[in-house]
């Protein structure tokens, strides 16, 4: 597979690798973006990359709480212009409520919305912005309190971050901070039992070579028990407690972790959902040589 400049941008702009080793990495990975940022941490050259770093689809994200129940849902368009019009707003902001009568997204697609089902509410608001839109995802959550947070708000309850934290208790105010945390620290879910086993397997061959690479060009190398045993373990404490809500250090107090400040504040976690605008879409890039020679065909 040929390794093309724009493919060796990509991978430096979301791993912070240098020119020559972002190529290098993806020679070697035979142009596997993910492999190749594998690649890059097992030599100590990156830092894990999110699939957000790579993020380019624009929209809203709209949040309701009523009743014990938070909803959360994304519809994207093309351009950020879209997400300041007035109109657009206020079809994310009527979708939102109606997600309170569905139970997933194909139910809200076909829910009725003003007399209409919600996807034709949206193929003419696509034919009188003139932009292409699409309800991508929808998500609720239930507790005895549901706490919302928005980030880089535009308007009540819609923004590009939508954040919902369900508790057991009554601590309102503690939950809205949890919410923040979230919106600031995007964690990968709430406990370690929660994690996606693909992901530990992933981070653990990671960890696994990058500390048996690290040892045997030490001028000291330590013995394999200690490698399995110690360090390699000890990394992966590390990842899962970066990467769960519950394992984190609270940002409202970084002495103690999210667990234990539920602890203090007598509450259950139930749960979070983190909803940011475009999470996991790619839009296509040319770069800019070929961006004018494409105005100029025109």
């Amino acid at each position: 597979m040929t390794v093309t400049a724009q493919m060796v941008k990509e991978l430096r702009d979301s791993t912070g690798a240098g020119m020559m080793d972002a190529k290098k990495a993806l020679v070697e990975t035979e142009g596997n973006m993910e492999a190749a940022v594998d690649w890059l941490r097992t030599k100590g050259l990156a830092k894990a990359a999110k699939k957000a770093d790579r993020v380019a689809a624009e929209g809203l994200v709209g949040i309701a709480v009523a009743g014990g129940r938070g909803v959360a849902v994304e519809i994207n368009s093309e351009t950020d212009f879209v997400g300041k019009n007035a109109d657009f707003q206020a079809m994310v902001h009527n979708i939102t409520k109606t997600a309170f009568r569905a139970h997933n997204l194909e139910e809200l697609k076909n829910a009725d919305l003003a007399g209409q089902p919600v996807h034709i509410v949206i193929s003419e608001a696509v034919a009188t912005i003139g932009e292409n839109m699409n309800l991508r995802r929808m998500a609720s959550i239930e507790g005895d309190h549901v706490a919302a947070y928005v980030h880089n708000s535009v308007a009540d309850g819609l923004g590009r971050i939508g954040v919902l934290v369900a508790i057991k208790g009554s601590e309102h105010t503690f939950a809205k901070q949890v919410a923040m945390h979230v919106a600031a620290t995007n964690p990968l879910a709430l406990s370690e039992a929660d994690l996606d086993p693909v992901v530990v397997e992933r981070e653990l061959a990671v960890q696994t070579s990058k500390a048996l690479e690290e040892n045997a060009a030490s001028a000291k190398p330590k013995p394999d028990a200690v490698i399995q045993n110690n360090i390699i373990p000890g990394r992966m404490k590390k990842f899962l407690a970066e990467n769960t809500l519950m394992g984190q250090m609270f940002v409202m107090n970084p002495e103690i972790t999210v667990a234990e400040a539920a602890k203090q504040a007598g509450v259950e976690i139930l749960g979070f959902v983190r909803m940011g605008v475009g999470e996991g879409i790619e839009k296509e890039k040319e770069d800019f040589a070929a961006e004018v020679a494409k105005m100029v065909s025109a």
